[in-house]
Order: structure tokens, then C-alpha cells, then sequence
């Protein structure tokens, strides 16, 4: 279960078996069920998690109660309400599971215990908040100067699973454009 952690944490900071042993010890590992929630928006966030098999979503519900999707996290990816796990303030985000998951969780606690043990993961964390900081700027300066074709296009590229694996009104969501809308933009993307 943990190979997919290792290929991750390897290509940005190689680590030995032994510190690889040492970091297993840390996570947690979870089965959580389509529908089942990670945290709700206003709990306690307590983990961070790294997907090994199913998809997980980030979103805010606002006043009128829409829902507005924030990150689909995928396998090799993390997911968290990263503002609620560092703060320890409630949660802005719900995160819940779109298909069956397996995931290995981290808690604040052992986060912190792990770069003690491994302090190489410093560096791996820094870069991955790095990453994670730049693909959100990329994402809000998308949202600001395309238009919804060119962002449903660049979702595709990035990731090309996403039409036959999320539902389309959760795709839409995240591209902030109706249902509709979107079934017209990939009736247009067919037609090209």
C-alpha cells in the first residue's frame, strides 16, 4: 500500500529504506467509503491525506447553498483543509470521497514527530506547499482570463480521467459554470 508514498516522496527527496520504514510508521492507513467525509466545513480538521486508490473532493457550500469545488485529489495526490490542519481553527472546506478510497492519513502530531525522524521531509513538505501554492495562483489567474472552454480544456490535459470519473455536475462546479454549460462546451469539444 505504500509504493505509490515511497515513488512520491522519492522523486523529490530520496529517501533510504530505513528512513522509508521510519515514515511508514507515521501514516495511517484508511478505507473510506463513496460519500463518507473526511472533515466538514466548521469541524476540527485532524488529518492530511495521501490518496493510494479513489478520488476525494474539496469544496465550500455558500449562502445560497451552492456548492463551489476547490481540488479533486486523485491517487498520488494529498487533500486537506490545510488552513483548519495547520491552525487548528475549524475547517473552511468539507472534503468527502467520490469513489471508495484508500488513503494513508497523517496527523498534525505525527506530522511534526516525522520530520524530527526524518528531517529530509521538511524539504519534501516545502516543495509540495510550493507546488500546491503555484498551481492555485495558475488556477485563480485561469479562472480570471479564460474562458470556460479553455478551462475545461486545460483540466483535460492535466487530468484526462476527470470526465469519465467525476460527476459532471461536480466538473462544472469546479469550473465554476452550470451543468449545462458544461455539456455544451463538451458537445463543442466533440464536435472539434
Amino acid at each position: 500500500m505504500f509504493d505509490l508514498l515511497y515513488n512520491k516522496i522519492s522523486s523529490l527527496t530520496p529517501v533510504t529504506d530505513e528512513e522509508f520504514e521510519t515514515i511508514k510508521t507515521f501514516f495511517m492507513p484508511k478505507k473510506l467509503r463513496k460519500r463518507q467525509f473526511l472533515v466538514q466545513a466548521e469541524e476540527e480538521c485532524k488529518y492530511l491525506a495521501f490518496v493510494e486508490k479513489g478520488i476525494l473532493r474539496s469544496y465550500t457550500i455558500d449562502a445560497r447553498g451552492n456548492e463551489h469545488v476547490v481540488q479533486f485529489a486523485f491517487e498520488g495526490w494529498w487533500i486537506s483543509d490545510l488552513f483548519g490542519f495547520f491552525t487548528g481553527e475549524p475547517a473552511t472546506f468539507s472534503i468527502d470521497v467520490i469513489e471508495n478510497t484508500e488513503a494513508l492519513i497523517l496527523t498534525h502530531a505525527n506530522l511534526e514527530k516525522m520530520f524530527v525522524a526524518v528531517p529530509k521531509l521538511e524539504r519534501f513538505f516545502r516543495i509540495l506547499i510550493q507546488n500546491s501554492y503555484v498551481a492555485l495562483q495558475r488556477r485563480m489567474v485561469g479562472t480570471l482570463t479564460l474562458c470556460a472552454e479553455e478551462r475545461y480544456m486545460r483540466l483535460l490535459s492535466h487530468s484526462p480521467d476527470i470526465a469519465t470519473r467525476i460527476p459532471q455536475h461536480m466538473v462544472a462546479s469546479y469550473l465554476g459554470v452550470t451543468p449545462e454549460t458544461l455539456s455544451r462546451i463538451r458537445k463543442h469539444v466533440l464536435v472539434k
